[in-house]
């Protein structure tokens, strides 16, 4: 676990001080959780969501937020550590979750460590500026970006021809031959056989 701490930190920077979840609780329903601590299912919410006394009328939140379980106090999604994502970008507002997810058997290398995006919702609870914005946020980074809306995955980065070469090993065109390498040196603790 520190490990991938220390590697978050390092792909997407420490926690800004300034943002803070405030009334999103889109983790709380969107991701999986399977810690010995605590477990639910991605797309279920909570069992601890729930009214906040003294908050808004309907208002939702962690109902046990003082002894939450450890991985409920060190997790962060993307918009609380990447300074380029606007305001707009927090998940509750964008309809977008952007978290860094490390895979211990991906089905390609480019799974094992990458930004994934999901929606929040059913997929229309975004408009495609701010998606674009939240992309372009993480695309300056050599990490892979997928895509998800529940439903179906994608990759959004690295561009479909580059993505193919550094996950088949076949050698790479001229104008490409740079590019496909620094994905395979990035990812290349991932491609090793055992």
């Amino acid at each position: 676990m520190s490990t991938d701490t220390d590697l978050e930190t390092i792909l997407l920077g420490p926690v800004l001080e300034n943002r803070d979840c405030g009334a999103c609780t889109a983790c709380c329903s969107v991701l999986t959780v399977n810690t010995p601590e605590f477990s639910k299912p991605a797309g279920t919410p909570c069992r601890h969501l729930g009214p906040i006394p003294g908050e808004q009328p309907g208002a939702q939140g962690c109902t046990i937020h003082a002894v939450r379980p450890p991985i409920c106090r060190t997790w962060f999604c993307a918009w609380r550590r990447v300074a380029a994502m606007p305001d707009d970008a927090r998940p509750d507002r964008s309809g977008l979750l952007v978290s860094l997810n490390f895979v211990r058997d991906p089905r390609n290398c480019l799974e094992a460590v990458a930004f994934n995006v999901r929606a929040t919702g059913d997929g229309e609870g975004f408009d495609e500026g701010i998606a674009r914005t939240i992309i372009d946020s993480l695309c300056d980074r050599q990490v892979a970006v997928w895509f998800t809306d529940g439903s179906k995955k994608m990759l959004l980065h690295p561009e479909s021809d580059v993505a193919r070469l550094v996950i088949s090993g076949e050698p790479a065109p001229a104008h490409l031959a740079a590019e496909v390498a620094a994905w395979r040196q990035q990812y290349a603790a991932f491609t090793q056989a055992d």
